[in-house]
């Protein structure tokens, strides 16, 4: 897969959960990790960020969301449940970009927002916490840009023979 991605959160207060935010950016391969406007005691991050990723990918905290760069075609998307969101599933992730949260107990500011060049949903009947809400939008950016076939017709697991994770694809072998 080419391209990258950083993750990110607006307003987050609980140090846990940023910690859990972190240690799912550097599982999933991220870029760099970034908080806005946070508030949250670093000392107690590394309890759940047990992969210490600020030793992996750099780690930018901004106090505005005017602070806020990012790297050049980087495009914003906002994870945000809301009626014009669009679904995670339905969604083209875009091969650069840096995705960001809303706070535990909120949403993403409208000045965020209005930054976003997409904003996707998770489609749930309500809000989900926020390091699962990251987990789950990582995970959806590795199947959909990952180079994983098809899910089969049947239930279970592919037949993997002829498949190349290298390339994405099947060898296909032409017999005479």
């Amino acid at each position: 897969m080419r391209g990258y991605f950083g993750i990110g959160v607006q307003g987050i207060s609980k140090a846990y959960n940023l910690g859990a935010v972190l240690r799912t950016a550097h599982a999933f391969g991220a870029s760099f990790a970034f908080t806005v406007d946070a508030f949250h005691r670093k000392e107690q991050v590394n309890r759940t960020d047990t992969s210490r990723s600020d030793t992996h990918l750099p780690f930018y905290e901004w106090d505005t969301v005017g602070e806020l760069v990012l790297p050049k075609n980087c495009a914003l998307v906002g994870v945000e449940l809301t009626e014009d969101s669009i679904d995670l599933p339905s969604f083209r992730h875009p091969r650069n970009c840096a995705y960001i949260l809303g706070p535990e107990m909120g949403s993403l500011s409208d000045d965020v927002v209005e930054r976003c060049e997409h904003v996707v949903k998770i489609p749930t009947k309500f809000c989900i916490n926020v390091s699962l809400a990251a987990a789950l939008t990582l995970y959806d950016r590795t199947l959909s840009l990952g180079g994983y076939p098809e899910r089969p017709v049947r239930p279970g697991g592919p037949d993997m023979k002829g498949w190349a994770p290298k390339t994405g694809r099947y060898n296909c072998e032409i017999s005479d």
